[in-house]
Order: C-alpha cells, then structure tokens, then sequence
C-alpha cells in the first residue's frame, strides 16, 4: 500500500467540463487531473476531491487527495510545475501538501465557502461567469432572508431529488449579499453542502427579492423540507467555489507552484 498522502490545491474554470466527478463519454475535471498526474508519476493515481461541482460550475480553491509511494527519480518540489505543463489552461495547480497518514479531503475539511455573482449589465466577455438578470432585485430584503438560514440544520428543501445522502444537517455560518463593481456577491459558508444546495438557496432568496415569496415565508418552506416549495435553481456559471479550510495541523510540507 502506498505509504505518502498529498492533498492537490487546483483551481478551474468550469465552462468546458462536464462537473468535477469522472464520467462516461463526458470530459470531466476529474479525468483531466488525474491523468495529467499519472503521466508524471507513471503510475496510475486516483484522486478524492473535496467536493462535487456540477457542470459549468467553477472552483477558485478546490483540494483532492492522493497516495503515492515515491518510486520515481522525480522530486516532490517539481510535482506542481510539470502536472500544470500537462493541464490546460482552464484547470491549475497552485501546491501539493505531504500530510499525515489517514487525512481525507472531503471528511477532514472544516468549512466550505461559495460565491454566486448576479449582473444586471449584460457583458458578452463574462457571460460565463455571471447570472445576468435586468430585473430589479431588494438586496436588502434579500439579506435580511439571508439570517434565516443560519436559524435552521436541515435544508432538505434545497438538496437536489434522488441524492444519497445518511444527512440533509448542514451548518450555515455565513450567509450575505454585497455589491461587487457591477455585481452583487452572495457568500455562502458552510461545514458541508448538499447537491444543488447553493444555486437553490440563491434562486429562493431571489424569488424574495422579486417580492413572489414573502420573507416570513423563507422558515415555512425550509421547515416544509420538500425541493417544490423552495425557489428555483439558479445557472450554473455564477457559482464559484471560493474557500476549503482545513486543520493546518494535517499538513507537513507544501510545495507550491
């Protein structure tokens, strides 16, 4: 059994890629990377992502971890710079991490943090990173929605249909609008997300700002735990990944890029 740990830091852009997780007869995050690894290693490595995104969906910070015993004559030091020789230019590694035996990326991750971007300016060169919407939106209300979610631990009303999952308990701690430029930024943090959780919640608290669902009603349909009552799901290309946070304690040395 392999005997070293690594957790890869990368970050993509999601526009090309059908989601992270590897699929048949789909190009996918998750196939790129690994094979790009394995080709430096020579052997064949399988990676665990922190996490899931859908398609379109695009990761500012994302980690996956590996095991490899050291057979090659290559240098650890070196990892970062000839895996990003092999990777397109819409998917980067920015550090590998040697860390303790045992240590998981997904299960050890403390909290996630996502960003949604809405633009009421239509822009032909980020139409790939925006939700364009001209109608006039009440942030304030909207952010005042917003406090609910912390109120509450079950959020089986945003998960996708059909997801296996043992639990829909999610810890919200953060939760707010801001004006960005021409955007409004939603933030988001977590200890763990659902499927669909974020661009579900995104598209209720726009249905609030639209005045269509009164802000009292925001308890009630979280309570209801039924996706039907909750608003719509929000396109998948303003949604970004933005934060992993870990025990530093994990690791042991990181080369970066």
């Amino acid at each position: 059994m392999p005997n070293n740990r690594y957790f890869i830091e990368f970050s993509y852009d999601g526009s090309s890629y059908h989601g992270f997780q590897k699929q048949l007869n789909a190009i996918t995050v998750q196939e790129i990377v690994e094979n790009a690894i394995s080709k430096i290693l020579r052997d064949k490595i399988n990676i665990i992502s922190a996490g899931r995104t859908d398609t379109g969906v695009h990761a500012v910070n994302m980690f996956a971890h590996f095991d490899y015993d050291i057979k090659s004559k290559i240098e650890e030091s070196n990892y970062c710079y000839l895996i990003n020789r092999l990777l397109p230019a819409d998917i980067a590694v920015k550090a590998i991490y040697k860390v303790k035996p045992g240590s998981h990326s997904r299960f050890d991750a403390i909290s996630r943090t996502y960003n949604y971007y809405i633009t009421d300016t239509k822009n032909p060169f980020n139409h790939r990173y925006r939700y364009y919407l001209s109608e006039e939106l009440d942030y304030n209300i909207m952010n005042k929605a917003s406090i609910t979610l912390y109120e509450h631990e079950d959020f089986k009303c945003f998960s996708k249909s059909n997801t296996d999952v043992k639990t829909y308990n999610c810890k919200i701690t953060d939760a707010n609008w801001v004006k960005s430029g021409d955007d409004w930024k939603f933030t988001i943090t977590s200890n763990r997300f659902l499927r669909n959780m974020v661009r579900s919640i995104v598209g209720t608290l726009i249905e609030i700002g639209k005045g269509k669902i009164a802000i009292n009603d925001l308890d009630k349909i979280i309570q209801s735990k039924d996706r039907r009552n909750a608003g719509y799901s929000v396109p998948a290309e303003g949604l970004f990944l933005k934060e992993i946070i870990y025990d530093k304690k994990i690791f042991i040395k990181s080369w970066k890029k």
